[in-house]
């Protein structure tokens, strides 16, 4: 299986080298493309000096900043056009462990979507104050709760897809951004009946550059499992027309 691991950057010189390196040594098999938003610190300058570049480290630069959602689209259709099979999506900032990577690969012998997951057994955070731990257990146990899903990490950014779990998402037709970019594609999976499955890891906040948090992606995260409840909901409801027989 050809593997690649997709790492969306904005302004993150201090950590990307860092990264890359420990993916050299954790999954050397395994590409790496980083998709970066025309980064002002010379991410992109940083990526392309790096001695693994052209092999095994890609590069796939973007206009400019136009979110997160956006770019990890533009790191899907890159993959799935250049034939990889196993797609991991994770942050620049070594808040999500390289060393996890290839577990997640290896649960995709069996499932189609495996998720680096901080609410199951084994799994946790590291370095966020407490009101960052129940703002984000909050929002896992009210997202839970809206959409029915099974998955308790429902947030996840640290995922791995198969190829055809992707297509069968619609990953790259969705259009949400931030955390709801997460959620949506966790519920699309749920909702196509693919096999998804949790394993733990511990996140660790970022020592390095800026969150890019924002109170729109925030707010976002609330409304739109409500719109997307909404909808089902209205479609399970709607009457159906009645199968008209024609005459012998």
């Amino acid at each position: 299986m050809r593997n690649i691991v997709i790492v969306p950057t904005y302004e993150e010189r201090d950590s990307i080298v860092v990264l890359l390196d420990a993916l050299a040594a954790t999954a050397p098999d395994a590409d790496v493309l980083v998709v970066d938003d025309a980064s002002p610190d010379g991410t992109a300058d940083v990526v392309r000096a790096h001695p693994r570049f052209g092999p095994h480290v890609h590069l796939l630069e973007r206009a400019g900043k136009d979110g997160l959602g956006a770019a990890y689209r533009a790191g899907f259709q890159w993959a799935l056009q250049h034939g990889y099979e196993g797609i991991v999506q994770m942050d620049a900032d070594l808040s999500h462990p390289p060393e996890r990577v290839p577990a997640l690969l290896d649960a995709l012998r069996d499932v189609d979507v495996a998720v680096g997951s901080r609410y199951v057994p084994g799994g946790g955070s590291r370095g966020w104050p407490w009101r960052r731990r129940l703002l984000s257990r909050a929002g896992n146990v009210y997202v839970r709760a809206v959409l029915g899903l099974h998955v308790h990490d429902c947030t996840a950014g640290f995922k791995a897809f198969r190829a055809e779990a992707l297509v069968a998402v619609g990953a790259l037709t969705s259009q949400s951004e931030g955390y709801s970019f997460q959620v949506e594609n966790t519920w699309r999976a749920q909702r196509a009946g693919l096999r998804v499955r949790e394993l733990p890891i511990v996140f660790t906040e970022r020592t390095a550059g800026a969150s890019k948090m924002s109170t729109t992606i925030a707010l976002e995260a609330l409304r739109l499992p409500l719109v997307w409840r909404r909808e089902e909901l209205r479609h399970a409801l709607a009457p159906r027309r009645p199968v008209e027989v024609g005459a012998a």
